[in-house]
């Protein structure tokens, strides 16, 4: 079954640039400009012939996330993998995302704060994957209190990706994802 996403969001977030250093590192070249605000990006296919993408020159153009969306539907068929593979490797910062998961790790608190590194395990996109953030006061101790007890909990923050580590910045509700007994 091939997933096909339709989240808007996704597409806004995707860089530009990163499509462009993906499309260089899979073996597409660029062709020539099309009219004044995009290129074509073009791949030959042993046995399947030419595949081309339309790569808009700015995130800033009415049909981005159009583009961005078919462009990344291109990928998709000629890598043979499906769509949020190829997202999740490109996707570098994902504002205001809610993040559910498991407390993997817990760092002893900063100095005389009460604060704290942690690392969620969440799907972010479409796999598991760790993120770091630091969290203080009663979110730091509901973190550990999830920690010990196993518990599921969500955290809204602004995804970063650095040095291919994701990294929750603003961290806010913070909270166990469960009903109350």
């Amino acid at each position: 079954m091939k997933v096909i996403v339709r989240d808007a969001e996704i597409f806004k977030n995707i860089e530009l640039e990163q499509l462009r250093d993906y499309l260089q590192s899979t073996g597409w070249h660029l062709d020539r400009p099309f009219l004044d605000n995009a290129t074509i990006w073009l791949k030959q296919e042993p046995q399947r012939g030419e595949f081309e993408v339309l790569l808009p020159n700015s995130q800033n153009l009415g049909d981005y996330v159009t583009r961005i969306s078919e462009a990344i539907e291109i990928l998709a068929t000629v890598e043979n993998r499906s769509q949020l593979k190829i997202i999740g490797e490109l996707i570098t910062n994902y504002p205001n995302i809610t993040i559910q998961g498991l407390v993997t790790q817990i760092t002893s608190p900063n100095g005389d704060t009460i604060s704290g590194d942690i690392t969620l395990f969440g799907v972010v996109v479409d796999k598991l994957r760790p993120v770091n953030t630091t969290l203080r006061n009663h979110e730091y101790i509901l973190a550990i209190k999830a920690y010990t007890e196993r518990l599921a909990v969500l955290c809204t923050g602004d995804l970063v990706k650095e040095k291919n580590t994701l990294i929750l910045k603003n961290p806010h509700q913070f909270r166990l994802d469960q009903p109350h007994h």
